[in-house]
């Protein structure tokens, strides 16, 4: 719905707050032009403080304080966490943990990786081309082709360079990525840095992709369509079975990025594929990441022979990258067996987020296109609603994070709840009570961006000028 938005609408005084930011940026600059050059330094460079990115950061802290929200970010976990965390000394409900199956702190997890330590050290010490090359990573990948039904796979130091120098080293100038509106951050910079030419379509939409690659068949070297398992911001599944039928029409690359798939969807948790009972070898590129389920840290692609030599053999994030650390590769691997040995992790977890998402229905909040699964959002809208809505629960000895902008887009700000195998009915169903209770009273205040003190904003920043 569009319309002319009235004064004191949220919107319209953010977008105020916004507009400031970047007249007083603009201003700033010029100041600095028409300065005259100091003696001893002629080209100064611009300091940070002055960069227009910084000032939208100061300008929502400054906002956040005129409302008396404290910071939700960076707050300090005093142990392992999973579906409880000690903050301040405090235990609470923890929905802000990736460790789905609650393998953090699974004593065979743990001997796996300390066995390594004691073998390897630390760190591989090096790259894996050259010096850092351990028989953990090889036992690792194989374990991680198998569950894929791939010919090989490769391991990477980090989940976001996986994607970043993945696409990178496929894609170039004469090439084409198509991507999902909401994919993830690393694949959008990866498609960037590939220097190829980018498109994006509305999310999940499969109708828009085909109008897409119909209206480009022909003019690009290479086309990668690019979406996720479950979608991290949404909690939505891909259509993977509509993506692979267009993929046998039109000849492009399908990657796939599991992060927030592996062991949570499919009756034995082995991902988008196995829910949607679709083949897995149909996938030409399985990514994901080791710090979600398998409690480890790192990424991996899964695929054909020729594609993993391709990319230890000319990846940057590879070849020049230090090989992940043994302890690591150990733990992962751990956890992927388990998956096998322990289903029931899966179907506990698959269990608490349906009763999450209906409890959540019942009371009336907004949990977006989730379905349900691994990643349930509910939406606030409103930024700083959100944010104080994380502090009201946490004083309430429920932690779960504000996702705002520009995580989000504007206008969608929510509370993101991760769901674990380990979390109890009775902590879902308080949370769920008292998620909805905390939210109505913010509400009813009309607490948000709409009550902050434009003028106030303008003269705190002003006066940092």
């Amino acid at each position: 719905m569009t319309g002319r938005r009235k004064e004191g609408d949220p919107s319209l005084v953010r977008d105020q707050v916004l507009s400031f930011m970047k007249d007083h940026a603009r201003a700033g600059a010029q100041r600095r032009q028409t300065r005259a050059p100091s003696p001893s330094v002629a080209h100064a460079a611009t300091a940070f403080s002055d960069l227009p990115e910084y000032k939208q950061i100061m300008a929502q802290e400054t906002a956040g304080e005129l409302l008396g929200i404290g910071n939700p970010f960076f707050r300090s976990h005093e142990g392992a966490a999973s579906a409880t965390t000690v903050v301040d000394g405090r235990s609470l409900i923890n929905f802000a943990s990736y460790d789905y199956l609650g393998f953090n702190r699974h004593p065979e997890v743990l001997r796996a990786s300390k066995d390594a330590i004691e073998r390897y050290g630390i760190s591989a010490s090096a790259s894996r081309v050259v010096a850092g090359e351990r028989p953990a990573h090889h036992e690792l990948e194989e374990k991680l082709a198998s569950f894929y039904e791939a010919e090989a796979a490769v391991v990477f130091v980090s989940g976001y360079l996986t994607n970043v120098t993945t696409i990178g080293t496929l894609l170039g100038p004469e090439d084409l990525i198509l991507h999902d509106e909401f994919i993830h951050n690393s694949a959008l910079v990866g498609a960037k840095l590939s220097g190829a030419h980018r498109r994006w379509f509305r999310h999940n939409d499969v109708a828009e992709l085909e109008k897409i690659l119909q209206s480009t068949e022909g003019r690009y070297r290479r086309v990668l369509v690019v979406v996720e398992g479950v979608y991290s911001m949404d909690g939505d599944i891909a259509d993977l079975p509509k993506l692979i039928e267009l993929k046998s029409r039109f000849g492009f690359w399908l990657m796939v990025d599991e992060a927030h798939a592996l062991g949570v969807i499919g009756k034995t948790g082995r991902g988008t594929s196995e829910h949607t009972g679709c083949n897995p070898r149909d996938v030409d590129i399985w990514m994901g990441t080791l710090s979600k389920t398998t409690a480890s840290c790192g990424g991996y692609i899964a695929g054909s022979k020729a594609l993993v030599t391709l990319l230890k053999g000319a990846a940057g994030g590879f070849v020049y990258s230090v090989g992940l650390a043994p302890a690591l590769a150990a733990s992962a691997r751990t956890a992927l067996e388990l998956i096998d040995r322990e289903p029931e992790r899966v179907a506990r977890m698959q269990s608490n987020g349906k009763l999450f998402f209906e409890l959540a229905r019942a009371r009336g909040l907004d949990t977006g296109v989730s379905v349900g699964c691994s990643v349930i959002p509910l939406i606030v809208g409103d930024s700083m609603r959100a944010a104080q809505l994380s502090n009201d629960l946490l004083a309430a000895g429920i932690n779960v994070m504000p996702i705002i902008h520009p995580a989000v887009p504007e206008g969608l700000a929510r509370l993101r709840f991760f769901i674990t195998s380990e979390h109890t009915p009775q902590q879902i169903e308080f949370t769920v009570a008292t998620t909805a209770e905390k939210l109505q009273a913010l509400v009813s205040r009309n607490f948000g961006v709409g009550s902050v003190d434009i003028e106030a904003v303008l003269r705190r920043m002003a006066g940092e000028s």
